[in-house]
């Protein structure tokens, strides 16, 4: 009898970003018919599995977790409980089209970006540097004036605030520009966003024809009530950098990451139930999957999952995790047109200045990443800040085309398609006062938190908090093996 060895992928219940082949074993005997024995692991764990670090969650913390981990050559397990990493930061294909997973743009002067991500791979597409407000049933342009002078000295006449408001802006950027990122996430002086913009002496026209659309888009807070120390962060990276697109999509971003990663260290489809701890200082708690396996970790775990869930799966173990702020909801709307039948070409942001309706802000996506839509079509993202949990999609596709037909015209709006629908429920935590953005990753023996709850709602605040778990781990590690 000869036996003859060839691989078998794993099957599909459980995918691994990029799979070792399994065994297909084929006993032969001499003159007899072919004989087969296929015996496909349930699982891709091991028995009685153990890795020295477990990371819980594939979106941009944990990824960032594991880059950190990696360049340290500490070995470690990312267990994803969807079939792709990105968590909220995810791009779907549909119809040729690239659908981005609600409102999302990437500042290119995110200061841990820059030091993780390739930006010339990731193609950065730029919005133009300014937006475009309706009010008054017309629209009116709010520029850069250092990208675009000529428009910004025409909007100096407009009614989008007074010609003070827009010198204010100007001495804003300068005061933001003055202080490091350290001084600005440890100001003594915190309010909310619409006090600090109160407080700087902007008008009530500009708070509620600029500021409000735009911030709120931003923070999924049209009362601007999120910690001024975010506000001066985001307005200081908008000053230095650009509003960008990944020409593949938001998505790329995670999936950049991911690709730097051991190829065998990332499992996805693969939910956390629990984690079980063991009330022991010298042990690690072991993790136990919905699936049933359950796996143990040498040096950590670190949860990296978005809020609610860290709260579900810590609830009872660690103090302080216990919240009353409502989550920052949002939903988007993606329609499709002929390209020869929208209002612009250029690539630039749309804002409700009015105080009316539902749409908070749109733009046509193909004009500023043409990858994002097949030849000849165009792609057309709208945002709501808030739920419309009692709003039923059809009424909600309803309003958005009658309150775009408004901007644009019936005849243009109502050729356009409607695509989908997504309907975020948790798109931002709630960033009210007081912020810390420095909290200690480590919340118990041997588990580490991370996530832009446990430091600023934005690309950047994920993935700083996904580097400070992965020391903080390291740290305790390097401490234990010492003593």
């Amino acid at each position: 009898m000869k036996l003859i060895t060839l691989p078998l992928p794993l099957p599909s219940t459980t995918t691994l970003l990029s799979p070792k082949p399994q065994l297909l074993r084929f006993k032969f005997k001499p003159q007899s018919s072919l004989q087969t024995t296929i015996n496909p692991p349930k699982s891709p764990f091991p028995p009685n599995p153990k890795s020295p670090v477990i990371i819980i969650g594939g979106g941009l913390a944990g990824l960032a977790a594991a880059t950190h981990l990696n360049s340290q050559n500490t070995p470690f397990l990312l267990l994803e409980a969807s079939d792709a990493v990105g968590g909220r930061v995810r791009t779907d294909v549909v119809d040729g089209f690239l659908l981005d997973r609600g409102f999302q743009i990437f500042i290119t002067a995110y200061p841990e970006a820059q030091k993780l991500l390739d930006y010339q791979s990731l193609d950065l597409q730029k919005f133009y540097s300014g937006a475009r407000i309706y009010y008054g049933g017309s629209f009116h342009t709010v520029a850069d004036p250092l990208r675009d002078f000529w428009n910004s000295v025409k909007s100096l006449a407009n009614p989008i605030g007074s010609i003070p408001d827009k010198l204010l802006i100007g001495l804003t950027r300068f005061r933001v520009l003055t202080k490091s990122d350290e001084e600005i996430f440890s100001s003594g002086d915190e309010v909310s966003t619409m006090e600090l913009l109160r407080g700087i002496g902007f008008s009530d026209s500009i708070i509620a024809r600029f500021f409000q659309p735009f911030f709120g888009g931003v923070f999924f807070d049209k009362e601007l009530e999120t910690t001024s120390r975010l506000f001066n962060f985001i307005f200081k990276c908008l000053a230095l950098g650009d509003n960008t697109l990944p020409s593949n999509g938001i998505g790329a971003i995670p999936q950049q990451l991911a690709a730097k990663l051991p190829s065998d260290s990332i499992v996805l489809n693969s939910r956390v139930a629990s984690i079980d701890f063991s009330g022991d200082e010298s042990s690690s708690p072991r993790v136990r999957l919905e699936s049933g396996e359950v796996l143990r970790s040498e040096f950590g775990v670190i949860v990296a999952v978005e809020q609610p869930e860290a709260d579900k799966l810590l609830a009872g173990r660690i103090n302080g995790l216990v919240r009353t702020k409502p989550a920052r909801s949002t939903v988007c709307l993606y329609f499709t047109a002929d390209r020869a039948n929208i209002p612009v070409s250029d690539p630039v942001l749309f804002l409700n200045g009015s105080g009316k309706g539902i749409v908070n802000n749109m733009f046509f996506a193909t004009n500023v990443a043409p990858s994002y839509g097949p030849p000849e079509k165009a792609l057309v993202s709208v945002s709501l800040v808030g739920g419309f949990e009692d709003v039923t999609d059809d009424d909600l596709t309803t309003e958005v085309v009658r309150e775009l037909s408004g901007w644009f015209g019936g005849s243009m709006v109502g050729s356009w398609r409607h695509l989908r629908t997504y309907r975020i429920k948790f798109a931002q935590p709630n960033q009210c006062p007081p912020l810390d953005s420095k909290r200690n990753p480590r919340v118990g023996s041997g588990v580490y938190v991370c996530g832009d709850h446990w430091t600023t709602a934005t690309f950047d605040g994920a993935l700083v908090s996904g580097k400070r778990a992965a020391e903080a781990l390291l740290r305790d590690t390097a401490l234990t093996r010492v003593v």
